[in-house]
């Protein structure tokens, strides 16, 4: 067993997609847990992850710990902040570098639920494992921070998209309502969007306009160093 005097690296991921809320019906923000199968804190929900071999990158450890418990292969993966508290793993001290990740409807459904792997929604979760409510809680403030100020919400979009389709994203991150009018006028002052030129096939009377995110505007702010993951 590892002293308390050395440290064991882990990574961990939270994984956010809108899903219906099953009372309301409005879209909210989901999250997968996978059940732990051994001890620590045996039986109880936790973050995707795992431990961090000395031979493999953070992020590619952090996609290949999300496959093998999920199934899932985000296209959006950002590293969020390392945890290393003293005494957040009994009997050793875990450092665990923690990724966040956003995935569309579509690919959510992909996800291997089964017995040990579910969603729940992420403002009512269980009482995790470990301190990963903490975690799930700062990911939730970083993204409803992010959402108003970068393009992030195009990860839950798919490449074209309306601008009601846009206000819905941020009013289930954020959690309240936005005026449609002021919503549009910001998000075309931006110059983060594009007309395409283009409408929704099918809808009825008058069919709203397509948009699509400006190529020029980054996902995500990733600093000097650049994306995490291609």
């Amino acid at each position: 067993m590892t002293s308390q005097n050395q440290a064991t690296l882990a990574v961990s991921t939270v994984i956010f997609a809108l899903r219906p809320d099953e009372a309301s019906g409005l879209m909210t923000l989901w999250l997968p847990l996978v059940r732990r199968i051994r001890e620590p804190h045996l039986g109880q929900w936790a973050l995707p992850g795992g431990w961090l071999p000395g031979d493999e990158e953070l992020a590619a450890a952090a996609s290949r710990t999300l496959r093998e418990t999920t199934g899932l292969t985000p296209k959006y993966l950002e590293q969020l902040y390392t945890f290393g508290d003293l005494g957040r793993s009994p009997g050793t001290r875990v450092v665990s570098i923690v990724y966040w990740a956003l995935v569309q409807s579509d690919e959510a459904a992909l996800a291997a639920v089964g017995e040990n792997v579910q969603w729940f929604p992420a403002d009512r979760l269980p009482e995790l494992a470990f301190d990963h409510n903490r975690i799930v809680d700062y990911a939730l403030w970083r993204l409803r921070t992010k959402v108003e100020y970068a393009r992030i919400a195009h990860a839950f979009l798919g490449e074209t998209f309306t601008l009601a389709q846009l206000r819905d994203v941020h009013e289930a991150v954020l959690q309240k309502p936005l005026d449609p009018a002021n919503f549009r006028r910001t998000v075309e002052a931006s110059g983060t969007v594009v007309d395409t030129g283009q409408h929704l096939a099918g809808a009825r009377h008058r069919p709203p306009r397509l948009y699509r995110y400006n190529d020029s505007s980054r996902l995500a702010d990733q600093g000097p160093l650049g994306p995490s993951i291609g």
